[in-house]
């Protein structure tokens, strides 16, 4: 174990092992869960090796699987999180059980649907997550409200809202029926009810969601509640072989 720049830091190995994402390992560390050498770790600003010995809520850290992907069409009235305080149905709870421990690429909120991908690396799903990846979410919006298309315009720009700056959204107006219209939306960043809030501020009230393009990836034709697994050949061509290490 060290804390020089050898090795990795104990969080993404973690991570990579499948156990949970780079924050919740971080967070696990600081609640004492995490043993390197028999060492209680306290800090996550630890790097450790192959030679290391790590362990987890008492158990050794497995060895890290292959690394897979899935695309998940998420329904509506479904919280994304592993545990509830409000005992919200889950996404993770309604998974095949032969899928194993994953993480999710990101949220959709409780009411929001489509595609959602998951993955059995948290450090992969932290990498896709980050604006930096420059990957594009694209959105199929239904909102209530009269439509300015000046301040479907202005958002183009990014904008600024009660002191949260939101980066570029797309907006394409598709159809409009009676009090509704639905949109086409494509933004590169996906804060908290981003979407949601920036409509608002617009005048308008999102009712319907949908998720239907992640980066390269697609919701396509799965039925709410499916699984696909993207193929090996598929994540290698979009990520890179040393994303996939």
């Amino acid at each position: 174990m060290s804390e020089t720049a050898t090795g990795d830091r104990i969080a993404k190995v973690i991570a990579r092992a499948g156990l949970c994402s780079r924050r919740d390992a971080e967070r696990w560390i600081g609640e004492g869960r995490v043993k390197v050498n028999g060492r209680v770790l306290t800090s996550p600003a630890v790097t450790v090796t192959p030679e290391d010995t790590v362990i987890v809520d008492g158990k050794p850290l497995p060895t890290a699987p292959s690394v897979r992907l899935w695309r998940y069409h998420k329904p509506a009235g479904l919280v994304t999180t592993h545990r509830d305080t409000r005992q919200r149905p889950t996404v993770f709870e309604r998974l095949p059980a032969d899928l194993g421990r994953v993480v999710s690429v990101g949220r959709l909120d409780l009411t929001s649907e489509g595609l959602l991908l998951l993955t059995n690396d948290g450090e992969l799903a932290r990498r896709l997550e980050l604006p930096a990846t420059g990957w594009t979410r694209r959105y199929r919006v239904r909102a209530f409200g009269p439509v300015d298309d000046a301040a479907l315009a202005s958002v183009e720009r990014g904008i600024t809202i009660d002191g949260m700056h939101y980066g570029p959204i797309q907006t394409r107006v598709d159809q409009k029926s009676g009090a509704n219209t639905w949109l086409t939306v494509s933004l590169k960043e996906g804060k908290n009810r981003e979407i949601r809030r920036v409509f608002e501020h617009l005048g308008l009230t999102v009712n319907r969601l949908i998720r239907i393009g992640y980066g390269p990836f697609q919701l396509g034709n799965l039925a709410p509640g499916e699984v696909a697994e993207v193929r090996g050949k598929v994540l290698r061509e979009q990520l890179g072989r040393d994303v996939l290490k």
